[in-house]
C-alpha cells in the first residue's frame, strides 16, 4: 500500500488530530477543509508541502470537490486511505423545534458530501487496494433526544460503510466505520451555536474522549495487515454507558 491519505475536515477536532498523527507516522497527507488559514498553519507545523498538501473546498460543493481532487500533484495522487471526517451536528432540540435549513445542511455535509468524495476517489482506492475510514457516531446505533437528523445521517454513514465493504472486498479495499461517543472538540461549539457554557457543562467531570484518541484509533486501523478488515469500532469514554429507555407518562386526568 502506498502511504498517502486524504483527511476531510482537517481544520479542527478529529481531522486535525488524525492529520497530525498520520504525518507523525510517516504518511503523506492531503488535508482538506474550508478554512485556508488553518490548513496553511497545518502545512507549516507538519513539515511543509512535501508531507502535507492542503485542498480548500466545501464537501457540499460538488464542482469544487471535483476540481480540488483532480488537482492533486503527482506525489499525492496515489491515494491509499480516505478518511471521511468532515461532518457536523446543528442544534440539540426536539424535531418539532428544529430549523429545516439546519437539517438540510447536516444531510448535505454528512451524507451527500461524504458520498461525493468517496465516489470520486474509488477508482484510485481500488488501484492502490486501499482503505476507506468513515467517521460515524454512536448516534448511528443509539438514538437520544435531539439526535433526530444528525443521528439519521450517521446511521447512513454506518450502513454505507457496510455496503461499500460488500462491493469492494473483491478488490482488496478495506472499509471501517469509526463510531465515537462523547468526545471533546469544536464540534460541540458548532452544534450549540458557540455556547461555551453548554460546552463546559457537557464535558465537566466526564473525562470525555479527545481527538487524539480517535487519531490513535485511525492509526491502529491503517497499521493492520491488508488481510484484516475492522468493520466498525464503537468507542466511548469509560464514563459514558447506557441508561434505561425513556418512558413518557401521561398526567392523570
Amino acid at each position: 500500500m502506498s502511504h498517502t491519505a486524504i483527511v476531510t475536515g482537517a481544520t479542527s477536532g478529529f481531522g486535525d488530530a488524525i492529520t497530525r498523527r498520520l504525518v507523525a507516522e510517516g504518511w503523506r497527507v492531503v488535508a482538506t477543509g474550508r478554512r485556508r488559514d488553518r490548513l496553511e498553519a497545518l502545512v507549516e507545523a507538519l513539515g511543509g508541502p512535501d508531507r502535507i498538501h492542503p485542498l480548500v473546498f466545501d464537501v457540499r460543493d460538488e464542482a469544487a470537490t471535483k476540481a480540488a481532487l483532480a488537482s492533486l500533484p503527482e506525489p499525492f495522487a496515489d491515494v491509499s486511505v480516505l478518511v471521511n471526517n468532515a461532518g457536523l451536528a446543528l442544534g440539540t432540540g426536539p424535531a418539532q423545534d428544529c430549523d429545516l435549513a439546519q437539517w438540510k445542511q447536516m444531510i448535505d455535509t454528512n451524507v451527500t458530501g461524504l458520498v461525493t468524495v468517496t465516489r470520486l476517489l474509488l477508482d484510485r482506492l481500488i488501484a492502490t487496494r486501499g482503505m476507506v475510514i468513515n467517521l460515524a457516531s454512536i448516534a448511528a446505533t443509539w438514538p437520544y433526544p435531539g439526535s433526530n437528523v444528525y443521528g439519521a445521517t450517521k446511521s447512513f454513514v454506518r450502513q454505507f460503510s457496510l455496503s461499500l465493504r460488500s462491493d469492494l472486498s473483491r478488490h482488496g479495499v478495506r472499509v471501517t466505520s469509526i463510531e465515537p461517543g462523547l468526545a471533546e472538540s469544536e464540534f460541540t461549539l458548532v452544534r450549540t451555536g458557540g455556547d461555551q457554557a453548554a460546552y463546559d457543562a457537557l464535558y465537566r467531570g466526564a473525562d470525555p474522549l479527545q481527538p487524539e484518541d480517535i487519531a490513535e484509533t485511525v492509526r491502529w486501523v491503517v497499521s493492520l495487515p491488508p488481510h484484516v478488515n475492522i468493520n466498525s469500532v464503537e468507542i466511548m469514554p469509560v464514563s459514558q454507558s447506557w441508561g434505561p429507555l425513556q418512558v413518557h407518562r401521561r398526567t392523570p386526568v
